[in-house]
């Protein structure tokens, strides 16, 4: 072993002198920048053989070493200070979430404290929890403000949902018969959010909008506060005669749960959320419905909504099941089969987000998933004929999105042209589309063709807002050459100014950078 123990010795050795000499050649060059001696004494030999014109050529040598050496002073501090911040940030970031995981506790500490106190005060009464005509809170429960309400509400887990069952007994589904094209609902809806709600839209935007909900169940509307993102799910609601289910997200927000209800074991009900109650109404008709998550990264999307997002994805619609209870009792909605539920494909959810310091930023399995739609200027008020709201079968509405994919489908020129694109964007930024970028472009783009736009301004509002946001993600100090290059490039395939959307994007990274 002490043979080993010498070469050890001796074979690492080398390793950790060129490391030593790394440093020691490191310190030796910032203490040879600064050795003034070395350099008075080059001055002092030189000094006596200068005229005046040289002198001037001297001092400005001095100065342009200083500034560099200034320049090179402030740089590492502008980095090391901004390091800091940024630790300092996160460090913050993750006070505030411990602060608030502490505070949810607190707060099912003393649920549980007021389920014991609700314990004691039933157990005198001789009745069991769940009985008794009274809800957790301890008031008059829903069950007997409504003397038709179904008499099995009162013991059922889901009370709620038993009551929508018993009023949705003999409901049939109603065709609307509807003859409008795309373009004309767009029109339609423009019209009625001016003249009834006094709210305006731009016809780009509202081309946009009807796209995202072609090519997917998630909408995301972002951009400056102010400038009408929950208001224009809210219109869209109003319109269909099917109002919005808002549901304004916590910071608090960590799964499921917090979005559709939980099941307290105590009082054996589950405590159904109006996102809840929404998604089950929504099996029983061929309407369109919304659900707005109001600000929704104001906790992490991708906590609360994963399972959400997991099953939108699967393509086959029987299969977007989701479980709330592990057991089944007899007494259970009827639409809820094994403690599982169907969601319906005839609702929409449109999330609103503001990017600033109280919020997360959305990752991209979000993103990739969603359509995200800007919304940064306010449109000046516009007279526009009186239109009322519309009665629109899902259905109908999705097959006008299949029609218009298969009559206005993007052209192989334009394929080719998006293919090249891809290979451009890879090899000189390392970002690639995606299957599922591809397969949403080839719906959104032609729905955006149908409601009057046109084939390059649909892959153009597409491919900034879902692809180039990448760029974002990247340091923009290295990419900030490529992108006069990139931009070239655009101008070259799709003609000169055409893609407006992803140049206007590209100019103002170019700014930030």
């Amino acid at each position: 072993m002490n043979t080993f123990f010498r070469f050890f010795y001796e074979f690492t050795s080398v390793f950790f002198n060129g490391v030593g000499m790394i440093f020691k050649g490191m310190f030796n060059g910032i203490k040879e920048i600064f050795n003034y001696f070395d350099y008075k004494k080059v001055l002092d030999n030189y000094k006596s053989s200068f005229g005046a014109v040289e002198w001037i050529f001297v001092v400005i040598t001095v100065l342009f070493l200083v500034v560099i050496i200034l320049g090179v002073l402030f740089l590492i501090f502008t980095k090391v200070r901004k390091y800091f911040r940024l630790r300092k940030q996160k460090l913050n970031q993750d006070e505030l979430l411990d602060e608030i995981d502490n505070l949810n506790k607190k707060v099912r500490k003393l649920m549980k404290e007021k389920d014991e106190l609700m314990a004691m005060k039933v157990s005198q009464l001789g009745l069991k929890p769940g009985e008794g005509g009274e809800d957790s809170s301890g008031l008059p429960g829903e069950e007997n403000a409504n003397p038709d309400a179904d008499p099995n509400a009162g013991t059922a887990r889901f009370p709620k949902l038993i009551r929508i069952d018993e009023a949705m007994k003999n409901f049939k589904p109603k065709n609307y018969n509807g003859n409008f094209n795309l373009e004309e609902l767009i029109d339609n809806f423009r019209c009625f959010a001016a003249s009834q709600l006094h709210l305006y839209y731009n016809e780009s935007l509202l081309r946009a909008f009807f796209g995202g909900l072609a090519c997917s169940k998630l909408i995301i509307l972002q951009g400056i506060s102010g400038t009408g993102k929950t208001s224009l799910a809210y219109a869209w609601g109003k319109f269909v005669k099917h109002n919005s289910c808002i549901a304004s997200v916590q910071p608090s927000w960590r799964d499921k749960t917090e979005l559709l209800g939980y099941f307290n074991e105590f009082t054996k009900k589950f405590n159904e959320s109006n996102v809840l109650e929404e998604l089950y109404l929504s099996r029983f008709d061929d309407d369109i419905h919304t659900i707005i998550l109001d600000e929704m990264n104001i906790a992490r999307v991708e906590y609360y909504f994963a399972e959400m997002l997991s099953v939108l994805e699967v393509p086959n619609r029987k299969e977007w099941i989701i479980e709330l209870v592990t057991t089944t009792w007899p007494d259970d909605p009827k639409l809820l089969e094994h403690g599982k539920l169907r969601l319906p494909g005839n609702l929409w959810y449109i999330g609103t987000i503001n990017n600033d310091d109280s919020t997360f930023m959305v990752t991209d399995k979000v993103y990739d998933r969603a359509m995200p739609i800007d919304i940064n200027e306010k449109i000046d008020p516009f007279t526009c004929r009186e239109q009322e709201a519309m009665d629109i079968n899902s259905s109908y509405l999705e097959d006008l999105f299949k029609e218009a994919t298969e009559k206005y489908a993007i052209s192989d020129k334009g394929i080719d042209i998006i293919n090249k694109l891809d290979n451009y964007v890879i090899e000189h930024f390392r970002i690639a589309f995606g299957n599922r970028i591809m397969k949403q472009l080839k719906v959104f783009a032609p729905v955006y063709v149908a409601c009057g736009g046109t084939e390059v301004a649909g892959i153009d509002y597409f491919l900034a807002k879902k692809v180039l946001r990448k760029f974002e993600q990247l340091n923009l100090i290295l990419i900030r050459d490529e992108i006069d290059g990139f931009i070239k490039y655009l101008n070259k395939e799709f003609g000169n100014g055409n893609m407006k959307e992803c140049i206007e994007f590209l100019e103002r990274l170019k700014k930030s950078a």
